[in-house]
Formats: structure tokens, sequence, C-alpha cells
């Protein structure tokens, strides 16, 4: 009988519902081709690329020492592109889609997709 209830309990831990992915998880799964594992733009594909990607660590420093998250966002899911890199960045506007979460941007509650939101939260704690 212990055999049975050892073996429903190995089934049941089975069913459980898997850990939602990290932050880091997410950009190491579809980021890091391009900006390389530090984020700094050193990714195997980028020496293929005619525009070197982007060093994601100095975002803060490059807009004053503030973490630029509505235009992270924006840049991440698509809504808004700069011309400079718009055909080389895919749009993860889709598949960072999920349940939404509410930030502040600028003062207004925003909702934002909570896998969208991980990455550029990850991102922001990459800064130097």
């Amino acid at each position: 009988m212990k055999n049975v209830y050892l073996l429903a309990l190995v089934a049941l831990a089975g069913c459980a519902e898997p850990e939602p992915p990290t932050g880091a998880q997410l950009f190491a799964d579809n980021c890091t081709a391009c900006h390389g594992a530090d984020g700094s733009g050193s990714g195997w594909v980028a020496a293929g690329l005619q525009r070197k990607p982007a060093d994601l660590t100095t975002l803060s420093a490059r807009n004053g020492g503030v973490f630029p998250m509505e235009r992270v966002l924006s840049s991440i899911d698509g809504f808004h592109r700069n011309p400079g890199f718009e055909t080389a960045m895919p749009e993860f506007g889709a598949f960072f889609s999920g349940p939404m979460d509410q930030i502040e941007l600028d003062g207004v509650m925003t909702p934002v997709p909570e896998p969208l939101l991980l990455v550029a939260e990850y991102l922001e704690s990459l800064q130097k």
C-alpha cells in the first residue's frame, strides 16, 4: 500500500504547474544570440549583423542615470521602433504576451504583459 501512495504522490508532483520563467530566463532564451549573455551586445549573431546590437548594460548611463523603462518596454514590444534597427530586432510583443501587471509610467498606472515586464526589469538589473 505504501508503494501505491508513493506512486500517487510522484504522479501528482508531475502534474504541478511549472514555475513561470524569470526575466533572466526569458532574456537568455530570446535575446542573448544578439545581445550576449551579459547584455553587452556581443552575442554570437552580432558579428554577422550590419549594425551592432545595443549594449543593454548602459541604457541608464545613456539616459542621464535613469533607466528608460517606457522606451525599453516599447522597443522590445515593437510599439516604438528606432528606424535604425527596426528591421534587425524582431518584435516580441506577441511572444511576450501573458497576464498583465500594472506599473507606473510617467505617473500613469499602465498595464504591461508580465513576461515583457520581467525582461525589462532584468535589463534594469544589468545596468552598470
